[in-house]
């Protein structure tokens, strides 16, 4: 049985080796012994959520654009929602772990509230295989962090990796200062 990660942060060592994840930090919404997937929190991409899903535009938080979640099924969304301690939920709200949860997003966001604190849209999603996620983090390639509610709507996606390895203090908060290239410094 491995330890659960649900609703745990996985932040990208700067030695990480794929150009997809580097310097990403990714929420893990589910892990248990067949696998895990999340979305990565700061990737931001030049589409406003009207674009593809018009309906949502006004719930989603700031910046108003859809976020890449990952390499796997671009073709999809997936709506990631902080949920406050004893709200009471839209229908088309689920709780994953802790304060995260989803949202359908084939419902009528205007039915009444949702519930939630705020909204993001993913496009696509990060998955990892039975095993895989494990030998990563023994490599050294994801340092496993708490996540804060907060890191999920950030205004700022492209600050989140460094405000989160600062926050750890410490070695971390080292890293956190690496150029992109750690081979120029």
């Amino acid at each position: 049985m491995v330890d659960v990660l649900d609703g745990r942060l996985l932040v990208a060592s700067p030695t990480l080796g794929d150009e997809r994840f580097a310097r990403t930090v990714i929420l893990l919404l589910h892990h248990d012994d067949d696998g895990a997937f999340g979305v990565v929190l700061n990737r931001p991409l030049p589409v406003r959520v009207e674009a593809v899903l018009p309906a949502w535009q006004e719930a989603v938080a700031p910046p108003g654009t859809l976020f890449q979640g990952g390499p796997v099924g671009l073709d999809g969304a997936l709506g990631l929602v902080t949920i406050p301690e004893g709200a009471e939920l839209h229908p088309g709200v689920s709780r994953m772990t802790g304060p995260f949860g989803v949202v359908d997003l084939d419902g009528d966001p205007t039915a009444g509230p949702l519930g939630v604190t705020g909204l993001r849209i993913f496009a696509g999603h990060s998955g990892w295989s039975a095993g895989q996620l494990e030998r990563e983090v023994a490599a050294g390639d994801w340092y496993v962090l708490d996540a804060d509610p907060a890191d999920a709507l950030t205004p700022q996606p492209d600050a989140l990796w460094r405000r989160v390895l600062r926050r750890q203090g410490g070695t971390l908060a080292i890293v956190s200062t690496f150029p992109p290239d750690p081979s120029l410094n």
